[in-house]
C-alpha cells in the first residue's frame, strides 16, 4: 500500500514577491520541505494534489529540497474546472492563448529561481513544470539560475499545438542556454490530447534542428497525460516511473549540493 503524501500542513511556509514584465507585483505563497539541491515544483492545472505532494515527496526522498509555489486554487485536492476559472480571471499573470510570448508569471517564476540559488548558495535549481506550467521550464532554463529543467505535458498554448508559449527571443536564449548546459527533458503520453504529437513536433522542430539534441523527449505508450501525478504508477518498470527515474538521474548530475539552508 502507498503510504499517503507529505501534507502541506508539514512544509514551511513564505512569501514570494517580485514584479512581471508589466511592472506588477506579484506574490504567492512558497511551500518548501527537505535539504539538498533545490528544485522548484510549479503545479500543474488541476492543482497542489495529493498527487503533487507525492512526487514532492519522491523528490524530497532523493536528496532534494521541494520549493512549491502556491500560484492558484485550493491546497491539498484538485480542482480542474475551478482552477481553469481562476487563472482566465489571472490576466496580469497568465496569457492562456499567446503563442509568441510566456506568461507574465514566467518573470515571477525566474526571480523566485534566483532568490532560491542564492540564498541556498548553489550554483543553480532544477526546475519542474507541468501541463499548465509546463512551457515555463522551456523558457526557465534560459536562466543562469536554472541548470536542469523539465517540462512535463507542456500544452500551452492550448488550442495552437503548433507553437509554444515563447517569444523568438526566449527561443534564441533557451537554444544557446541548452548547448551549455545539456539537453533538458520533456515528458509526455504518446497519445495525449493536450500535449500532443504537433506539440513534440514543434519542440524538436524550435530546439532539435540542427541534429543538435537541445531537448530529449521521454514518450509513455498509451494516453495520458500528468506523467508525473495524476498518470503517476509507482511500479519498478512502469514507463512513468522509468521516466522519473531519468529526471532523477538528471537533476542528479546537474544540481549541486547546497552550502546551507535557508528560507526564501
Amino acid at each position: 500500500m502507498t503510504p499517503a503524501a507529505t501534507q502541506i500542513s508539514d512544509y514551511t511556509k513564505t512569501v514570494f514577491t517580485a514584479e512581471t514584465r508589466q511592472g506588477h507585483s506579484v506574490s504567492h505563497d512558497i511551500y518548501y520541505r527537505g535539504s539538498g539541491s533545490p528544485v522548484v515544483l510549479i503545479q500543474e492545472l488541476p492543482g497542489i494534489g495529493q498527487e503533487t505532494l507525492a512526487l514532492a515527496d519522491r523528490l524530497v526522498d532523493a536528496g532534494h529540497e521541494v520549493v512549491m509555489p502556491h500560484l492558484f486554487g485550493p491546497l491539498g485536492k484538485i480542482s480542474i474546472g475551478g482552477n481553469l476559472a481562476r487563472v482566465m480571471c489571472m490576466r496580469k499573470e497568465f496569457r492562456l492563448m499567446a503563442s509568441n510570448a510566456s506568461s507574465p508569471v514566467s518573470d515571477w517564476l525566474r526571480l523566485l529561481c534566483r532568490e532560491v540559488r542564492d540564498s541556498r548558495s548553489v550554483d543553480g535549481v532544477g526546475v519542474i513544470g507541468m501541463c499548465l506550467t509546463g512551457n515555463f521550464a522551456i523558457t526557465l532554463i534560459g536562466d543562469d539560475s536554472v541548470l536542469a529543467a523539465v517540462a512535463s505535458q507542456p500544452a500551452m498554448p492550448f488550442f495552437k499545438q503548433g507553437a509554444l508559449h515563447m517569444s523568438q527571443t526566449e527561443i534564441a536564449i533557451s537554444r544557446q542556454a541548452l548547448e551549455a548546459k545539456g539537453p533538458m527533458r520533456v515528458l509526455r503520453f504518446e497519445d495525449d490530447p493536450l500535449s500532443t504529437l504537433e506539440k513534440s513536433d514543434c519542440i524538436h522542430r524550435t530546439f532539435n534542428d540542427d541534429e543538435h539534441e537541445r531537448v530529449k523527449e521521454i514518450v509513455i505508450p498509451g494516453k495520458g497525460h500528468s506523467v508525473l501525478t495524476l498518470d503517476f504508477v509507482n511500479e519498478a518498470g512502469h514507463p512513468t516511473r522509468e521516466a522519473l527515474n531519468d529526471v532523477l538521474a538528471y537533476f542528479a548530475e546537474n544540481l549541486s549540493t547546497p552550502a546551507n539552508q535557508s528560507e526564501v
